[in-house]
């Protein structure tokens, strides 16, 4: 209750709603590439995926290939 006051300084709500097309461009701007870096990492932890699953196959493979000595 106490930071009502001070939390009030800060809010501004302009009388010229074109003042808000600026942040609107910025948050359109701010999700694109949001959405761009999350489908890169996804992209890239499918790529890491594929590696892992080859190298637990080869790793199965030699496994095999010892018990088998």
């Amino acid at each position: 209750m106490l930071f009502l006051p001070i939390l009030n300084l800060f809010l501004y709500f302009p009388e010229d709603k074109s003042e808000y097309i600026p942040a609107v461009i910025k948050l359109v701007i701010c999700i694109m590439i949001a959405i761009f870096v999350f489908r890169l990492i996804i992209k890239h932890s499918k790529k890491e995926q594929a590696k892992a699953e080859e190298l637990e196959k080869k790793l199965m493979n030699q496994d095999k290939d010892h018990s088998l000595k």
